[in-house]
């Protein structure tokens, strides 16, 4: 019962705040402290910057945003970094404000755009600032939902050009995951926007219980709250686990061996026994998580009654009716909707766009009772459960397989325990002899998650900047960006230390003096010694590679050659020599087959010296190095040929030639008078440590002038790139320049490159949508397959395409940029079928996995983004221009079946 006195104030704030005391009245619950600061900010005109953790309500303070914006007839832009985030927040504002209130714009989809409220992409709103759009007007507040994601970097850019470009009179709601640094990301937003106020809550509404499953026992991961914020693991936890290492026994090098497995199966039936579900289990694999699947149905496992079953049978079907059977057929459905029906499912990114939302909509109505999932679920879609399961504590960033961090633990962990559902939520993880305890504890109990800019000026940015503000505002602008401001704020740090260790050098000058000599003159012959000794050693090795390169070179099909080391290490039989078809640094990279059935392109790391052909065998015409049995077979007559070929000739190697700078250096070394100090070895260490010290001291003081208007050096790079290709002159924007301005790729440049040089003009749309598709399209094979091509006009266009590439990268690594990413050939294929009108099974069939299938979401994704791509270039090449019609002509041939639904 409520207080004279908290009835007095609650009454007083209802009077200050009334627009507020309105919103929440529609709430079936009562606001949280963090929710209620945050919207009281925001009534009294302020910017807000709220962090709070997954699941803890941070969006009902930009719906609130979306209220204020409605009853002072202004507008709010809502963005989200993601399609799928934006498709959920347009339906969740839609079924509260009515349809024709709310929008969508999402670069392919367009509803109701000029409404009110828009949801949107982030880089949609960026190209609509960047474009002065008329939509913008009347524009009062912009939510920007996981505003952390401007971190990410291959797009957190986008972030911070919108916050830099929105103009002052728009309040801006920054939402963000818990960071450690909101203050210094505040402080950036003051200094560019006026007054923010930070709203940081740690709280979750729903405790989190953390556990590990050992085999079939689960234990709690910590005794108590105290034994959490020490990081200290359950000591019957431990016990257990020294029981189980010391039953599974060591290998040689001290580590418990593999046990036995928890198989999938077991862990669900461990939850359901527990009364933990509904479950995400998170995998980090999409085969794992589709073998997850498999393993549970074949086990048995069934979570549904026939009601539930019926009703999800029901939705499938109602949502799935649009697509044809043959292609439901090529889409795996039938083994996928068994799952369902089960109550189980996968999630990640290459299911079907539509399947994918099914799972949400079915795991939210509590019919799918386990979802086995990759890490992209984690990014913002609602779909919270009781219970999480991490599988493994490593997963794959795109490029090698790292520890999970705190952040991304807490941000995995953060969806159990639903609000209003759940009395607590629950985080599990599974034990295997690589996993110690006492490092999940440090994962679940650390609070120091960062939030670091990855902002760098683009060709694009470069003139769309120019054209807006020229080229002096857009130095300024660069340096409010947040990379600048955090870069700055550790300039101050990096001078201290500079001078630091400045001061601690000239503490050594007394223990250097000799009196025989000058030592540090003495001292300084040692060094350079000892560095020609380095550059000798190194141009060795330099001419070795050159060496292996050239014999690489005089290889030819069917040679047999012995990989000397690295992964592949082996016998191998070449496939193409690939002379002319460099990396980017002009190494040979050979095709090849090797005695383990691998096939793919090797790098030149992999041939540290001269290579012999050691047997030959004859390659059929025909091979194909994607099929398994025909990589099998001539797998088996390398080794053959090997097995009886003589040993491979010795090549004869010149004298090794003398240096004579090395030895005139240690000449005048052992001439100097220093040399024969009795002190001398006792000298120099002190001399080394000095010499240690000042190397940091310039080294520290080198970053200092780096880092001191670091983006703005980098903008002017881009711009005299720009310069020299002619879309930038005399700092205004060309003609060229405003076709890059069109253009929202990666390979930005390019694109514009070919479009203006006619390398594209002579495709008709099929080929078009192909030849687009290698400027955006990423591989995620192991290995460089270089695919085969259809002959004729796309041949030759990505041969152009190639070449252009290869000029703008040896530019660009004059200038010390790195902006372009190398065309991939992975998609040309499935997409050019697609266009062609051949089946789905047939394009998925033709992908460039392992086992040459493409999952159905990564073809929608990508053609979906073909499909961006081509309107940017109908735009950039204007009506006039023949590419205009055959851009859009393109568009339309491969937005249809799966990729248009």
């Amino acid at each position: 019962m409520t207080t004279p006195a908290e009835q007095y104030a609650a009454s007083r704030r209802r009077a200050a705040y009334p627009q507020l005391t309105d919103f929440a009245a529609d709430y079936s619950f009562g606001l949280d402290e963090f929710q209620q600061r945050a919207c009281e900010a925001l009534e009294e005109g302020s910017g807000v910057l709220v962090c709070a953790p997954t699941g803890a309500g941070k969006t009902v303070v930009g719906e609130f945003a979306v209220h204020l914006a409605l009853s002072s007839g202004r507008k709010c832009f809502y963005t989200t970094p993601i399609k799928a985030l934006s498709n959920q927040k347009f339906h969740d504002l839609q079924r509260i404000h009515g349809e024709d209130k709310v929008g969508l714009l999402t670069g392919d989809t367009v509803i109701n755009g000029e409404a009110p409220v828009v949801v949107m992409t982030t880089e949609v709103l960026r190209n609509m600032l960047y474009a002065g759009s008329n939509t913008l007007g009347g524009l009062g507040f912009v939510v920007m939902d996981e505003v952390h994601y401007l971190a990410d970097r291959f797009r957190g850019a986008v972030w911070e050009e919108v916050i830099i470009h929105l103009p002052a009179s728009v309040s801006l709601v920054s939402l963000s995951a818990t960071v450690s640094n909101a203050e210094e990301f505040a402080d950036w937003l003051v200094s560019l926007r006026g007054h923010t106020e930070v709203v940081v809550s740690e709280h979750r509404p729903v405790p989190l219980w953390q556990h590990m499953l050992v085999g079939r026992r689960m234990f709690d991961l910590f005794a108590d709250s105290e034994a959490a914020a020490g990081q200290e693991a359950h000591p019957q936890l431990l016990r257990y686990i020294r029981e189980q290492e010391r039953r599974l026994g060591y290998d040689r090098r001290g580590r418990p061996r593999r046990g036995k497995p928890t198989y999938r199966s077991d862990v669900v039936a461990k939850l359901d026994g527990e009364g933990l579900l509904p479950a995400i289990v998170f995998i980090f694999s999409r085969a794992g998580c589709d073998a997850a699947v498999g393993q549970c149905l074949a086990d048995g496992i069934r979570l549904t009654d026939p009601g539930e079953l019926a009703e999800i049978t029901a939705l499938v079907e109602e949502r799935t009716s649009h697509i044809t059977a043959a292609d439901l057929n090529a889409l795996g459905y039938y083994p996928w909707l068994e799952g369902l029906q089960r109550g189980l499912a996968a999630h990640h990114a290459g299911l079907l766009p539509v399947f994918k939302e099914i799972v949400e909509e079915l795991f939210l109505r509590g019919l799918v009772k386990v979802v086995f999932a990759t890490e992209t679920l984690a990014l913002g879609i609602n779909m919270p459960a009781r219970s999480v399961v991490l599988e493994r504590l490593v997963k794959y960033n795109g490029e090698e397989h790292v520890d999970l961090t705190p952040g991304e633990y807490t941000q995995l962990t953060g969806r159990a325990g639903r609000r209003g559902i759940d009395v607590e939520g629950h985080a599990v993880t599974i034990w295997t002899p690589e996993i110690d305890p006492r490092h999940v504890a440090g994962l679940a109990s650390t609070r120091t998650y960062p939030l670091n800019s990855s902002f760098t000026p683009s060709y694009n940015m470069a003139v769309n900047l120019v054209t807006t503000v020229g080229s002096d505002k857009a130095r300024e602008l660069l340096a409010s960006s947040f990379a600048q401001f955090q870069t700055d704020r550790k300039v101050v740090g990096l001078a201290e230390q500079a001078k630091a260790a400045k001061r601690a050098a000239a503490e050594f000058d007394a223990a250097i003096e000799c009196d025989q000599g000058d030592f540090e003159e003495y001292f300084e012959l040692r060094i350079a010694v000892v560095d020609r000794e380095k550059r000798a050693s190194r141009q060795r090795k330099a001419d070795a590679r050159s060496q292996a390169q050239t014999s690489l070179s005089r290889l030819r099909v069917g040679d047999v050659i012995r990989i000397p080391s690295g992964r592949r290490a082996g016998l191998a039989v070449i496939l193409d020599p690939g002379v002319g078809r460099g990396g980017r640094h002009g190494e040979i990279r050979p095709l090849v087959v090797t005695e383990a059935r691998w096939a793919g392109r090797l790098a030149g790391s992999a041939f540290p010296t001269e290579v012999d052909s050691i047997a030959r065998i004859k390659i059929p015409k025909n091979f194909n190095h994607r099929n398994p049995a025909a990589r099998r077979d001539v797998a088996a007559q390398l080794r053959a040929a090997a097995a009886t070929a003589p040993e491979g000739r010795r090549r004869r190697r010149g004298a090794a030639q003398g240096d004579p700078e090395l030895d005139d250096l240690r000449a005048r070394l052992r001439a100097h008078p220093c040399h024969q100090c009795p002190d001398v070895e006792d000298h120099a260490r002190q001399a080394g440590r000095r010499y240690r010290l000042l190397a940091d001291y310039r080294r520290l003081q080198k970053r200092v002038n780096e880092r001191s208007g670091s983006l703005a050096r980098t903008f002017d790079r881009v711009c005299d790139m720009l310069a020299e290709y002619g879309y930038i002159a005399a700092g205004h924007v060309t003609a060229d320049g405003a076709i890059l301005s069109r253009i929202w790729s990666e390979a930005d440049l390019l694109v514009a490159e070919c479009t203006r040089h006619g390398d594209w003009s002579h495709l008709n749309p099929a080929e078009l949508a192909a030849v687009a598709s290698t400027v955006l399209y990423e591989s995620r094979r192991d290995g460089d397959m270089s695919p085969t091509l259809p002959q004729g006009s796309i041949a030759t266009a990505v041969a152009a395409t190639q070449l252009r590439y290869d000029h703008i990268a040896r530019d660009e690594r004059e200038r010390g940029l790195s902006l372009t990413r190398e065309p991939d050939l992975g998609f040309v294929w499935p997409i050019y079928r697609w266009a062609r009108g051949e089946p789905l099974a047939k394009v998925l069939a033709s992908g460039d996995g392992p086992d040459g299938f493409m999952p159905a979401g990564d073809f929608v994704r990508w053609t979906r983004q073909t499909i961006d791509l081509l309107g940017q270039l109908a735009e950039a090449a204007g009506g006039d221009s023949p590419l205009y019609q055959t851009a859009r002509d393109a568009a339309e041939l491969i937005k249809r079946g799966i990729v248009a639904g």
